[in-house]
Formats: structure tokens, C-alpha cells, sequence
């Protein structure tokens, strides 16, 4: 039903999208309020409706810092760049990056990066997709990829901008309702069953026997011993009756494996074995803080706010909404409004994952934590109101996958069709539409290659690129005039090189263990401030490259439209043409 409703809502946009301007930036005539909403239904993915709740489940309340991040991101964009970013009369961040240094050199490499970081945001969308359609239906995870995948194309091709923005409007607010009306009922139920306390540690255990059947084979591990009853293979043994795992006995590698098939009963007060594969997601602290198997954990707190709090500048699908505001007070309102649409869905997700602890213990043992919104409606509710709590949030989580990919969709697309694409497609909507396909295709045909790594996780890795790349090109091209185009170059290189380079060992499971493996997990807090150096460093050392004419384009940024300066060129002109406004492209 949601997939219909987002079909039947994008189609209004077909109607109302004619021109190429239509397509990439909605005209720039949404209002801040309806812009907001919007931003809010982009903005929270799957690792918002799903990872945030499997995190708190898994690591307890340290893993609030993601919401809090999450929120606060758009602080520091409303601060320092939502404004003078509109004002540039931009479409996308490559634009800006040429309107700013006149660089078709620099516009190049920012488009590649742009490409980069949102396919790296469309891997969880799609994981998460097929994740929640396997919950739900037992289908395969290929079916949920290509379903949403196939959804995003059509509404993307029928409207772009245009009709995305009325779909991730609708969709935030569906978005909310499906994640807060269950809440009320879970907890009325917790309260009507005593309100049992859910273990305040990161180590949670039953407060009622529980019983599970495993799919899979998982490997777990135990960090105190664990006495419980199992039928089925344990280490390639087959058992019948009690169970007991040490922490010390199960050997240098502190596992043991359970095969598939095997039921599990952990009675009242069984610590909860938790599956290898939370504790080995890639380091954006999936295991419990403080874990022997999780060392370094405040470093990774604090590297993971610095990518959280400087990424959201950077991702192309959340900048790309600020072009479509009329005027810089509109970009500006826009973002304040945003932080209170997020803070008010932010604070169901814990509520679930607090409840989790108590009525779905046994997730932690069959690794799928990230399930657990899908999965509490139904166990907490047994019967039809059950199924109908259940059926609500399925219906939120599809249109956290949708509402995300087609954001990301419209600004990889327009990117695709505006740099990469162009001596090979028809330019327009045409190329916008051949861009559009890509865009959605090369992240679907990649999803099984991030399977290691969990949604929130991916999310993370993706934030800290971004805050490697684009916030020092944004906060230094906006607020410093010396700023050269060899160390914007320079800076681009290194911080895209480092972040991506410790993003794909993390999801590709190459990651090793101990501070290494810290600093490639969580790179952020290093790779920001290296890129931030390079830039500055390298700028002092080549004034000659700083563009002519940087006095006009920051007026540009800075100076209110009403003020404006009467020989500044107009908003709606081509890229080409604002960017020789400003002195001739380097090529």
C-alpha cells in the first residue's frame, strides 16, 4: 500500500514538472514548512526507522549519540552554510564548487564524490528493504531491493524534484505516525504486564524464558558464563539438554558456533549470548561500550560525532533540498524547522529498543537487532491488533527505504546527467531521466557486498566521507577568501581517498583488530581534520591558484538577496553562465 500511495502522490508531480528547472530544483518555490517535511522524509532512512532501535538494543543507551548527532548535523548546517549555500544559485554541489573557485577541474572531482557518497547511502536503504520484507513475509532479501528500487525509478522518471518533494513530504509524516502510534500501545501493554525493567546495563538479560529456533547458523559470544538448554549442533557436536559457556573455556577465539536448526531456551536471568555478527559490524560500536571485543570506545564516540555533526552538510541529498527554497531566510527557516521534526521522531526509536530488551531478548542472539520495530508489535500484541501495529510500522519502514533512495536518487542523477553523462546522453530531462537509472541500478547491483556491516553502520561510514569532503570545501569556500584551487584539489583528494579508503575495508570485513582497526571503523576524527590542514596548507602555498573575482562571489554568498548587489547574475541562470560570472573556469 505504501508503495501505491507513493506511486499515486508522485504522479501529482508529473502533472506539475515540465521544465528542466522542475526536475532538478523544484523550480526553488517550496516553501520552508513543505521543504521541511520533506528534508525530514529524506533524511530519516533505514538507519534512522530501523538501525537506531537495533543499536540501543544491542549497545544500550551509548548509542543515543547517533539520534543526537543526527539532529544536531543540521545546526551546524543552519550556522554555517544553508544561506550562503542557497544564495550561490547552485543546482547541485558541483556547481557550487565551480561557481566558487571556477574550477571545471575541482567541479569534476566533486562530482565523483557526490556519486560516491550517495551510492554509499543507497546500500542501506536497499539492505534495509530487503531486511524488513524478509521479516515480515519470509520472501527473499532480492525481492525488497527490487521492489523499492523499482518504486524510486518510476517516481524519479515521472517528476524529479518536483515529485519528490511531495512524496517525501507524505512520507514524513507517515513516517512518524507508523513509528509513534505503536509506542502507545507497546507501553500500555509493558505497564499492563507489571512494567518489567529491561536491564539498565549493555548486557542485557531475559526477564521471562525465551525460547528461539535459529535460521542461521550464528557464531556468538558469551563475556560472562551462560548456562542454558539447547537441542541441535553446538561446535559441530550435536547436544540435547543444558548448555554451559565460559568466557574463558570457549578458547582464544571466545566463540562458539550454533548451526542452524538448533532451538535455544535461555530461562529467567540467562545473560544473552550475542551473535558474531553484531559484534563484528565494522565499528561504529555495535557491541556493547566497554566490551573487551569493542576497545577504543571513546575515541569511536567521539569520531562518530564528528562525522555525524559535519556530514550532514555534506550529503548531497540533504544539500540538494536547500537550492529549492526561494530565497537564503527560506534555506535558513528551513533547516530550524528540520531540527524539530527530527527531535520529535527521534524520540520513539529508544522507546522501542528499551521494550526490545524486555519482550525480544532473543534477537541479540540471532544477530537481526535491526528488526526490532518489525518484530516487538507482534510479539508484545499478540492477535489482530498485533498484526495491524505490525503492518503500520512495515508501512513506516518502506517509506523510510523509498523516501531516502529517491532523494538520493534526484541528486546522483542530476550530477550524473549534468557532469559524468553528458557527452554520452542527451542533455535536459532526457539525460536527468538516463542519469536517474544509474544512479538507482549500480547501488542495488552492489547491496550484497555491504552485508557485513549493519544499517546504522553503513549510514555512519557514508556521514564521515562526507564530512571528510564536502564541509571543509563548503565551510572554507564560504567563509574563506583565500582558499585556492589546488588545496581545495588537494584537500578533496585526501580527505576522499583516507574516508572511502577506511570505508571499504570496514565493509568489506578487512578491518583489524586494536587501534587500527578503531581508526579505519570510525575515521572521521582524523580524516576531517587532515583534509581541513591540506586545504588550508596548501592554499598559503599557492596563492596564484585562489580564483579572480572571490570578492564578488562571496558578496554573492553573504549579502542578502533584497541587497544584492543589481549587477549580480541571475539565480536561475546555467551553471556555465554563473561560473564565468565569476572569472574563467580553470580547465
Amino acid at each position: 500500500m505504501v508503495c501505491v500511495a507513493t506511486l499515486a502522490v508522485g504522479a501529482l508531480g508529473l502533472r506539475l514538472s515540465r521544465t528542466t528547472s522542475d526536475f532538478y530544483v523544484a523550480s526553488r518555490v517550496v516553501s520552508p514548512r513543505w521543504n521541511a517535511s520533506a528534508i525530514g522524509g529524506e533524511y530519516l532512512s533505514a538507519a534512522s526507522f530501523l538501525g537506531v532501535a537495533g543499536l540501543v538494543l544491542a549497545a544500550g543507551a551509548d548509542m543515543l549519540w547517533y539520534p543526537i548527532g543526527y539532529t544536531a548535523g543540521y545546526l551546524v548546517l543552519l550556522v554555517l552554510v544553508a544561506a550562503p549555500l542557497r544564495r550561490s544559485g547552485a543546482f547541485t554541489l558541483p556547481d557550487f564548487a565551480e561557481i566558487r573557485m571556477g574550477s571545471a577541474r575541482l567541479r569534476r572531482v566533486a562530482s565523483v564524490l557526490v556519486v560516491g557518497i550517495g551510492w554509499l547511502y543507497l546500500l542501506p536503504q536497499f539492505q534495509g528493504a530487503g531486511l524488513a520484507l524478509r521479516a515480515a513475509t519470509g520472501a527473499p532479501a532480492w525481492l525488497g531491493v527490487v521492489i523499492v528500487a523499482g518504486v524510486v525509478v518510476l517516481n524519479v522518471l515521472a517528476g524529479g524534484m518536483r515529485s519528490i518533494t511531495i512524496v517525501q513530504a507524505f512520507q514524513y509524516w507517515l513516517k512518524l505516525t507508523a513509528i509513534a502510534i505503536p509506542v502507545f500501545f507497546l507501553l500500555a501493554v509493558w505497564w499492563r504486564d507489571g512494567a518489567p525493567a529491561a536491564p539498565a546495563d549493555s548486557h542485557p538479560v531475559t526477564v521471562r524464558p525465551v525460547t528461539v529456533r535459529l535460521v542461521d547458523t550464528v557464531r556468538v559470544r558469551v563475556d560472562t558464563p551462560t548456562t542454558f538448554t539447547m537441542y541441535g549442533v553446538l561446535d559441530g557436536e550435536p547436544v540435547a539438554g543444558p548448555v554451559r559457556l565460559d568466557p574463558v573455556a570457549l578458547g582464544p577465539t571466545g566463540t562458539a558456533v550454533l548451526a542452524a536448526g538448533s532451538t535455544v531456551t535461555l530461562p529467567v536471568g540467562t545473560p544473552v549470548p550475542r551473535a558474531e555478527t553484531i559484534l563484528s559490524r565494522g565499528g561504529t560500536g555495535s557491541a556493547p561500550a566497554g566490551s573487551a571485543h569493542r576497545d577504543h570506545t571513546l575515541y569511536r564516540t567521539y569520531s562518530l560525532l564528528v562525522a555525524l555533526l559535519l556530514g550532514t552538510m555534506g550529503l548531497p541529498h540533504v544539500i540538494v533540498r536547500f537550492y529549492t527554497n526561494p530565497d537564503g531566510g527560506g534555506a535558513r527557516r528551513t533547516a530550524a524547522a528540520v531540527i524539530g521534526l527530527l527531535g520529535a521522531f527521534y524520540l520513539f526509536p529508544p522507546v522501542y529498543a528499551a521494550l526490545g530488551r524486555v519482550y525480544a531478548p532473543d534477537l541479540l542472539l540471532t544477530g537481526r537487532t535491526d528488526t526490532v520495530v518489525l518484530a516487538l508489535p507482534a510479539r508484545v500484541l499478540p492477535g489482530a491488533a498485533g498484526e495491524a501495529l505490525a503492518a503500520l510500522v512495515m508501512g513506516g519502514a518502506f517509506a523510510a527505504f523509498l523516501s531516502t533512495s529517491s532523494g538520493l536518487t534526484v541528486s546522483v542523477a542530476g550530477v550524473l546527467s549534468q557532469d559524468l553523462l553528458r557527452h554520452r546522453t542527451r542533455t535536459g530531462v532526457a539525460g536527468f531521466r538516463a542519469g536517474a537509472v544509474l544512479a538507482v541500478a549500480a547501488p542495488a547491483a552492489g547491496t550484497l557486498l555491504a552485508t557485513r556491516v549493519g544499517l546504522a553502520d553503513t549510514v555512519g561510514l557514508a556521514f564521515a566521507v562526507a564530512a571528510s569532503t564536502f564541509c571543509p570545501l563548503l565551510v572554507l569556500g564560504i567563509w574563506w577568501r583565500r582558499l585556492s584551487v589546488a588545496g581545495a584539489l588537494c584537500g578533496l583528494a585526501v580527505g576522499g581517498l583516507t574516508a572511502t579508503s577506511a570505508a571499504m575495508a570496514t565493509m568489506l570485513g578487512w578491518a583489524p583488530a586494536g587501534l587500527a582497526g578503531a581508526l579505519l571503523a570510525q575515521p572521521a576524527a582524523w580524516t576531517v581534520p587532515l583534509a581541513f590542514a591540506v586545504m588550508v596548507l596548501v592554499s598559503l602555498r599557492t596563492p596564484a591558484t585562489v580564483p579572480a573575482g572571490v570578492g564578488r562571489v562571496l558578496t554573492r554568498l553573504h549579502v542578502p538577496e533584497g541587497v544584492r548587489a543589481a549587477r549580480a547574475t541571475p539565480p536561475d541562470s546555467t551553471p556555465s553562465d554563473r561560473a564565468l560570472a565569476f572569472g574563467p573556469p580553470d580547465r
